[in-house]
């Protein structure tokens, strides 16, 4: 009896996707992407960044920011999605509680950055750190012998003290990266190279000091940038519905678990979940 009633249920519940798919999947949509926490892992946001892009009825991207940096590889990978991206349908980016070195690099290259006046972000700059424990592991008796291939491999090994020949190898390589984010932080937001270079020291600012050196555009929060972004589509932005793009859990169990919700809809590129704003 009760896998009868399962059945029933999740036929049931079927049924309202195929209906929910039918009255939502031709509507035009705009794509919410969170990006929070530390930058390392960038796939899942690259792959949601190009369902939005092959998805004609994604008319906008809002990104909601919550970052205070992370991996300099995975930010530019993230940049350069929103940067190919924003060409084809508007970017907006909402800062939360902080957009911070990283969080602020896959920031930069939207249509148009808010942030609220209280949100933590900046701190234009790159570092690597390393770790000299020689004097400790003298003190100990303790001796690890790196075999390398090259005098420089173990260059940054806790071992290994730097010497000023390497202190520079090290310094070079940061200044180069330093550059690249000045240059893309140039490329899109409205400040010169000369000013930006001024207070791209490492310095983190507040909202309301960002848009005063016009770092981001304008000051406001999530449902300031999602009005935006229906205002940039034009006509169709008053009918325009908010598509979180998030993993999923199985089917089945979104059919059969607790946290189901009505308000789901089937489209080309998967299975999406209104949200209300």
């Amino acid at each position: 009896m009760k896998k009868k009633i399962l059945i029933g249920l999740a036929i049931f519940i079927v049924l309202l996707l195929v209906i929910n798919s039918i009255t939502y999947s031709n509507k035009p949509k705009i794509a919410l992407i969170n990006i929070k926490g530390v930058i390392s892992e960038y796939r899942d946001v690259l792959n949601y960044l190009s369902l939005a892009e092959k998805d004609n009825s994604v008319k906008a991207v809002v990104i909601n920011v919550d970052s205070p940096g992370g991996a300099v590889g995975a930010s530019q990978e993230i940049y350069r999605a929103i940067e190919r991206i924003r060409n084809k349908k508007p970017v907006i980016v909402s800062m939360g509680n902080v957009a911070a070195s990283g969080g602020y690099y896959i920031s930069v290259p939207a249509n148009v950055v808010f942030a609220n006046p209280g949100t933590i972000t900046g701190s234009i700059g790159v570092i690597v750190q390393h770790m000299d424990l020689t004097k400790i592991m003298d003190k100990i008796g303790l001796k690890i012998e790196n075999i390398k291939s090259g005098k420089n491999k173990d260059i940054l090994y806790p071992n290994n003290k730097l010497t000023p020949q390497q202190r520079k190898l090290i310094k070079d390589t940061v200044l180069d990266v330093y550059n690249q984010f000045i240059d893309a932080i140039v490329k899109y937001r409205k400040i010169s190279k000369d000013e930006l270079l001024k207070i791209a020291d490492g310095r983190i600012f507040s909202g309301n000091q960002a848009k005063r050196f016009g770092l981001v555009d304008k000051i406001g929060n999530l449902q300031d940038a999602i009005d935006e972004a229906k205002k940039l589509i034009g006509k169709d932005g008053k009918e325009a519905i908010i598509v979180p793009f998030e993993k999923q859990k199985p089917l089945i169990e979104r059919l059969l678990g607790s946290e189901i919700r009505l308000n789901t809809f089937l489209t080309p590129s998967g299975i999406y979940y209104l949200m209300k704003l």
